[in-house]
């Protein structure tokens, strides 16, 4: 036939004849068969056949001059689209092309055991999905479309939106002539996801660049509302290397959305339609853990097939069970940024915020709040507002051009919102709930996306500055440094830091902030009387018939996300340290800790892990912990026992340990120590028997040498971790374990607040210096200028 072809006779190098997405349906039908991708099938319609069109209905020449005028200023830029849509759909197809169109749709439906196949017709432009423009969403879709001569005006429709205001005015700002530009109309066999689940996947994270991660997002329905940013989806994140080792489920986050509305098919004349979901629905994971991985693995294929980011699309058919790609394009956003670029943002004060979402972006931008209701509303925007808005179509773009920020009600970190204003680099906060309800209209604010996941909106205009570094450039020193870290955000933001690893990741954040139960709370949940507390516990582990498994989870999947950011560097993960004030904080918590005169000094760290006041709750602790490194394989990970006063307490914690299936050397596993009581130096040889490393936590050490509270603002001045008596501690701990041939590094604040001090340990012949993130560079320099100096003796 002349003006079709089927998927399975076009490939990645035919974007000139299908278009860029019926081109990337093709190369996967035809080149990921040997992976088992299924992928569903169908045909397209020609370049030549859309030329054809024009010509047969003598809309070329009569097109080029309306958008002559319209780039000369005679018309608008809306008068211009509605004019020449009209003049496309008022066009017939030449008979050869309207029956080659019939006759592949009747072969698909016999393909299919069918007389008349429910498709969807999509848009396929010959400028589409290139790696460096996506012209995503710019032009329609048809959905659920059935029957040949639907097929056709289906077509037809696909031609028109090819000069929508929208798309009109991505072209001009790509600098594509307007008139050089095609379209191929895709026809794909439906995957019945309206009774199943639909949703995207990109091999990149989308936020951070950070390369090495699969995130998934998955809602109820057809897929056009999670794209849209209806709707909040579940999002799944995966550790891309392991997934070449069979053995391994590196699933490293699963977040679940509110998914509250889905589209499914319908038998009037919109023929899909968009219902509320069930509460069970809203409830329940999308995807099961087997569904994650398989998508996963396709998604590796598809990058290493293409040879790069690749931004996709996935649905699953609720009649027969299996999962299909339905698209894949280049991720043209983070991927074509360097690893060596790096600018932060610091915000300068910290209010309370207005509204809380997903950040998209790491930026801070403020100005006036502007609240629309439709896109039809533009002439109420100005240059440089902040736009706030339930949710975006492509129809909002020539609004999002002009803002300096996105705020919506709804969507996900996929959604149509959060694609262009990172292909505009506008931060945004997506998925707020109430944005539109809060915000007053014509008030100043600041978008702060600059704290990792969480996207805060702040009342007034906050002062920040900014920051730009070239990593390329900096000298890295022969002394290890690495960075601390508590979230798991933070983690992924800081990726491109040149750190060896993670000296000390805090257990703390993701117990108090994403889990926020106490552990005893779910491992004696029979035992917690607190209605409140206990309604609180039931909501928060909803779906969960084992409530101890949400501890697990939860904090597996933040560690995991902690270590896969520096995999394989060391990431050292501290157990718990919480204070029992601190711990009692916690839901549920109050009834298992006791009233302590001074809980710096009580119950806490290395204490707590081998009483039977605690015993069950470390017991969760190193469950998820095992999970991250035999599970996950992120066999990167070194667990450090925090405030252990003296070896024979070392004994009971590791005999623990070992019953939980954390046996000291097992699996190649390292457990450290923290040297933060002077017991530690005093007794380091033997501390240095029953651990393999000491990291020295310079706060407490400092405390307790000096017999300082360190929350004293009273005793304030009297607090310096560069003290004479803390440094002669400090050389003492390094000189007699690297005598026993133990690892040595410090985590405390001391090098981050007092970088002469790094200087100093490196001199001491340390083995690893973390630091806070925004400390490594100006550290790491000073350290790198010591050492170009005569070597010290006794370095490891």
């Amino acid at each position: 036939m002349r003006y079709v072809r089927w998927f399975e006779e076009v490939g990645v190098g035919d974007v000139p004849l299908v278009g860029g997405k019926n081109a990337s349906l093709g190369e996967m039908v035809r080149a990921m068969r040997d992976e088992a991708i299924r992928v569903p099938d169908g045909f397209a319609t020609t370049a030549e056949a859309y030329w054809a069109y024009l010509d047969a209905n003598g809309l070329r020449e009569r097109i080029g001059k309306l958008l002559d005028a319209w780039q000369d200023g005679q018309a608008t830029l809306q008068e211009t689209g509605d004019q020449v849509r009209r003049l496309m759909l008022t066009g017939r197809f030449p008979d050869e092309i309207a029956g080659e169109i019939e006759q592949a749709y009747a072969e698909l439906s016999g393909r299919y055991g069918t007389k008349e196949a429910d498709v969807a017709v999509r848009s396929s432009a010959t400028a589409e999905d290139l790696p460096t423009a996506s012209f995503a969403g710019q032009q329609e879709t048809f959905l659920n479309v059935v029957g040949a001569a639907e097929v056709v005006d289906a077509c037809r429709r696909c031609y028109a939106s090819l000069f929508t205001d929208r798309a009109i005015a991505y072209r001009q700002d790509q600098r594509f002539g307007q008139m050089d530009v095609a379209l191929s109309c895709g026809i794909q066999k439906m995957v019945r996801s309206d009774l199943a689940c639909s949703g995207v996947m990109f091999t990149i994270d989308t936020e951070t660049g950070f390369p090495d991660v699969i995130v998934i997002d998955a809602s109820w329905g057809l897929g056009e509302l999670v794209v849209q940013g209806e709707v909040t989806p579940d999002e799944y994140r995966l550790y891309q290397p392991m997934l070449a080792y069979p053995g391994y489920r590196p699933i490293i986050e699963k977040t679940l959305g509110a998914k509250t509305r889905k589209l499914v098919y319908s038998s009037g004349v919109a023929r899909t339609k968009n219902v509320r979901t069930t509460q069970r629905e809203r409830e329940l994971f999308v995807l099961s853990d087997d569904e994650i991985m398989e998508l996963a693995r396709w998604g590796d294929a598809i990058e290493r097939h293409y040879g790069r980011e690749m931004d996709m699309e996935w649905a699953k058919d609720g009649e027969s069970g299996p999962l299909f790609i339905v698209q894949a394009r280049p991720e043209t956003v983070e991927s074509r940024k360097t690893a060596t670029e790096l600018r932060t943002y610091e915000l300068k004060a910290h209010p309370e915020p207005l509204v809380t979402g997903l950040s998209v972006g790491r930026g801070i931008a403020s100005g006036e709040a502007i609240v629309l209701k439709s896109a039809s509303e533009m002439d109420r925007f100005e240059d440089g507002a902040i736009l706030v808005t339930g949710m975006t179509d492509p129809d909002w773009v020539p609004i999002m051009r002009m803002a300096s920020g996105i705020v919506t009600d709804h969507g996900g970190r996929t959604s149509h919102a959060a694609i262009v204003s990172r292909e505009l680099g506008v931060p945004a906060v997506v998925g707020t709930g109430n944005a539109t309800r809060t915000l007053p209209d014509g008030r100043e604010v600041t978008i702060d996306c600059s704290q990792g996941e969480r996207g805060l909106v702040y009342d007034g205009k906050v002062p920040f500055e900014t920051h730009d570094v070239d990593l390329g450039q900096v000298r890295e020193p022969r002394t290890r440094i690495q960075m601390n870290v508590a979230s798991p955000a933070a983690a992924f933001r800081w990726w491109r830091l040149p750190v060896k690893g993670i000296g000390l990741a805090r257990m703390e954040f993701v117990i108090g902030e994403v889990i926020r139960i106490h552990p005893m709370a779910l491992a004696r949940f029979e035992q917690v009387k607190d209605t409140k507390a206990r309604a609180e516990i039931e909501r928060l582990t909803r779906g969960y018939a084992d409530k101890r498994e949400y501890f697990v989870d939860h904090l597996a999947w933040g560690i995991g996300q902690i270590a896969a950011s520096q995999y394989p560097e060391p990431v050292v993960v501290r157990t718990s340290d919480f204070k029992t004030n601190e711990y009692a904080g916690l839901v549920g918590g109050a009834e298992f800790e006791p009233a302590e005169e001074n809980p710096m000094l009580g119950f806490r760290g290395a204490s707590r892990y081998y009483s039977d006041r605690y015993r069950d709750g470390f017991a969760l602790e190193c469950a998820a912990l095992k999970r991250v490194r035999e599970v996950m394989g992120l066999m990167n990970v070194i667990v450090m026992i925090p405030f252990c006063r003296t070896p024979r307490e070392a004994d009971e914690v590791l005999a623990v340990m070992a019953e939980n299936g954390l046996r000291r050397g097992e699996k190649d596993l390292e457990i450290y120590v923290m040297a933060e009581i002077p017991s530690n130096v005093v007794l380091t040889e033997e501390f240095a028997k029953r651990f393999d490393g000491f990291s020295i936590g310079s706060n407490d050490l400092t405390q307790l040498v000096l017999g300082v509270d360190r929350d004293s603002g009273i005793l304030g001045p009297l607090f310096q971790e560069d003290d004479e008596a803390v440094k002669s501690m400090i050389a003492d701990l390094i000189r007699r374990a690297h005598a026993s041939g133990t690892h040595v590094g410090i985590c405390g604040q001391a090098p981050s607040d007092h970088p002469e001090m790094a200087v100093w340990l490196a001199q001491q012949g340390i083995d690893a210096i973390s630091l806070n993130p925004d400390s490594v560079l100006d550290v790491m320099r000073l350290v790198a200028e010591s050492e170009r100096k005569p070597a010290v003796a006794g370095r490891r």
